[in-house]
């Protein structure tokens, strides 16, 4: 069965280039409208091009509707007048892929607090501001779809990229707030984490893993998770046509009481403590606090 777009509005934030360009043409070819957003920056976030207005072009030239917008993710009244204007034009906003984002590489004993401020204000603060902004529209029309964009560094670390990591880590963790805030309005959230080549990791993949590591498969994934019958609160790794799934786990761990109950007793029971045998996946923060109290009945 096909998956289509017709009659959703989506709006693709970096979609510019790279990954975000991918995913705005997949969703037109598919029927959606298609807001492609863009501030036309570089990698590190300075300077200005039209790169929205050149895919606004593409899609068009393809039958499809597009508007560009070159408003910053950082900017949060920006993104209420995107919204507004899509919304103005189309009726509304089904779909938000959250994929606007800048480099500023160092490791974190040479890295300016400037630029981590300027990493976690575009990727973390930015997704925020968009998704903010579209968050009661998709209320009122009880239908959303939001794809948050996390990365392997922020799930795993990465040298030099503190900023970075901190950033992406922090979008995992929205996602699963917001996943279960939205449910009861119909409004699904999940989350990618690319490995793609593009402007963003040109100088760290090799011309061969460049290639291989293409946006176009990993735009799949993200156009899946937008779809309609998505899931929800999933974290997605996806990259050279691979596609994985990652979960935040929890061991069965060890109750400790008595003189065990000290710092000399964490450390005589780590290994049980870390023992993964039996790990779980909880789906809410008070889920895991349930653990915690069924350990005590358990006595």
């Amino acid at each position: 069965m096909s998956i289509r777009f017709d009659g959703r509005v989506a709006i693709v934030t970096g979609a510019g280039g790279g990954l975000g360009r991918e995913y705005a043409l997949e969703l037109a070819r598919r029927g959606a409208k298609v807001v492609v957003n863009d501030l036309g920056a570089s990698r590190d976030g300075t300077g200005h091009s039209d790169a929205a207005l050149k895919v606004v072009e593409e899609i068009e030239a393809a039958g499809g509707e597009a508007m560009s917008n070159g408003g910053s993710v950082t900017d949060y009244d920006q993104m209420v007048e995107m919204v507004a204007r899509a919304s103005e034009k189309w009726g509304g906003v089904h779909i938000l892929i959250n994929n606007a984002g800048v480099l500023r590489d160092k490791s974190f004993a040479k890295m300016e607090p400037a630029d981590f401020k300027f990493v976690v204000d575009v990727h973390l603060n930015g997704s925020a501001n968009a998704t903010k902004a579209v968050w009661d529209t998709m209320r009122s029309q009880n239908y959303g779809r939001i794809l948050m964009t996390a990365s392997s560094t922020g799930l795993y670390g990465n040298f030099g990229q503190a900023n970075y990591g901190a950033a992406k880590l922090g979008l995992a963790g929205l996602t699963k707030t917001l996943a279960i805030e939205g449910a009861k309005n119909n409004i699904k959230v999940n989350t990618i984490a690319p490995t793609a080549g593009t402007r963003m990791t040109q100088d760290i993949f090799p011309e061969e893993a460049f290639k291989a590591f293409s946006p176009d498969k990993v735009a799949p994934a993200a156009v899946f998770l937008v779809s309609e019958d998505a899931p929800t609160n999933m974290i997605v790794g996806a990259g050279a046509g691979v596609f994985q799934a990652a979960y935040v786990t929890l061991t069965q761990g060890k109750l400790l009481t008595g003189d065990d109950l000290s710092v000399e007793g964490v450390a005589a029971h780590w290994d049980a403590i870390i023992d993964r045998a039996g790990e779980i996946v909880p789906q809410s923060g008070s889920e895991q606090s349930m653990t915690i109290l069924s350990k005590l009945q358990e006595r």
